[in-house]
């Protein structure tokens, strides 16, 4: 059996804050508590604090944003940290990345950590991006003579070629986050810990940034710790999650699509109605309902949308809509030219069906649009509508992919 290699342990975890203060309130109680802390005993203020829920009022002046954490990470893999906004994610990623202490616990890591967690972290307002190139890897322990043999590397990613000479107080947030993620992935560190910050980088640049960490870790044999919103994201780039819920590990599997499953799972549908209304509307579509009045459909189901339109400001116009996993990724697209149907200003009333046999099991969000003829936007309703496709019956086993296409299997006589 192949001997584990684990490059980071986190063991017992816990974090606790005190709302409106920082510290003890006196010199005196902080000296205390590291002098109790460096005898390795327990903090003499630790309170009895109260979970890290946000959907609860707190009585209590202490909460805790970690609760006993424990997870460990082999040597290669990339590990998605996942949960709602105030689970406990960025807190963690502080924590292993040795900004702040954990109040009870430890952390056990090999090597070199290199960090992402805001935009401008590590970086001097003052300094040229290249003095921060080489400041950031003089932390991390290079010598100038290897920070000096991946700077072009790092400039040419980062697509700051022209202001690398230029303060950083002047580089944009985008400019500023390329720049950083380009000195924490080519300076190499064993362990990169990204947190959604990435978000702030255009599209392209987000790609660019996915492609290098799986570089990284199955390339060269690197860790990635990886926290985003973006499910689509972490299940293109993680090996592993981890579901943080107010401040518990709720969830962990090594398998990322049971992880973000899970995490989905417990996402408040709530826009999980079967119409959409504005009457008022002068312009655009106006209605858009279930036939059935029921958003709940097994996987042999026909679902129909009546829609309604409103006087129309071009004399023919192109309906349109389109499908969206939970990820928020796109499945497919259809508009009324593909039937040839020629729409004017005169018909207000529209069905549109479709077959639910082409889509997996899950929830789906629906978008409907119309674009004049030569191609201009004249309304769109977003994500009004969600369907959720059921197997009641269990006509087909579980399978990869996004959605089911119609195929023809025949024999071939030799």
């Amino acid at each position: 059996m192949k001997k584990k290699d684990i490059i980071l342990k986190a063991e017992n975890i816990s974090k606790q804050y005190r709302l409106g203060l920082v510290g003890t309130g006196t010199i005196k109680d902080d000296l205390k508590r590291w002098w109790f802390k460096i005898r390795g005993k327990d903090d003499p203020f630790l309170t009895v604090g109260e979970s890290n829920d946000r959907s609860t009022k707190a009585e209590s002046d202490y909460v805790w944003a970690l609760e006993d954490i424990n997870f460990e990470v082999q040597r290669g893999e990339v590990l998605g940290i996942i949960g709602k906004n105030g689970a406990g994610k960025s807190t963690l990623l502080k924590i292993l990345s040795k900004v702040t202490s954990p109040t009870t616990g430890e952390i056990k890591t090999k090597g070199r950590i290199a960090s992402l967690l805001e935009v401008g972290t590590g970086f001097h307002g003052e300094m040229t991006g290249r003095e921060n190139v080489y400041l950031n890897g003089a932390i991390l322990g290079m010598t100038k003579k290897e920070i000096s043999s991946k700077i072009d590397e790092i400039i040419a990613f980062s697509g700051c070629e022209r202001y690398i000479d230029t303060p950083v107080k002047r580089y944009s947030s985008g400019m500023t986050v390329r720049l950083a993620f380009a000195v924490a992935a080519f300076l190499e560190p064993e362990i990169l810990v990204v947190d959604e910050v990435l978000a702030v980088g255009d599209a392209e640049f987000q790609k660019k940034a996915i492609g290098k960490m799986q570089d990284i870790s199955r390339g060269e044999g690197r860790t990635v710790l990886f926290v985003s919103h973006n499910m689509a994201a972490v299940r293109s780039l993680c090996t592993r999650g981890l579901l943080l819920e107010n401040g518990k590990n709720v969830f962990e599997s090594e398998d990322i699509n049971l992880c973000i499953s899970e995490y989905l799972k417990n996402e408040p549908h709530s826009n999980l109605t079967t119409k959409y209304l504005n009457e008022d509307k002068k312009f655009g579509i106006t209605s858009i309902k279930l036939t059935s009045n029921t958003n709940v459909f097994d996987v042999n189901d026909e679902i129909c949308f009546d829609l309604k339109l409103s006087q129309s400001i071009v004399d023919e116009y192109i309906c349109a809509f389109y499908v969206r996993d939970e990820l928020g990724e796109v499945l497919f697209f259809s508009e009324s030219t593909d039937e040839k149907l020629v729409i004017t200003k005169d018909d207000n009333n529209l069905k549109f069906l479709f077959n639910a046999q082409y889509l997996l099991v899950g929830f789906y969000k629906i978008t409907f649009g119309i674009k004049s003829k030569s191609g201009n936007l004249v309304d769109v309703v977003k994500d009004e509508i969600t369907i959720n496709i059921v197997d009641t019956y269990r006509t087909r086993s579980k399978r990869p992919g996004k959605i089911i296409l119609p195929t023809i299997w025949k024999k071939v006589k030799s």
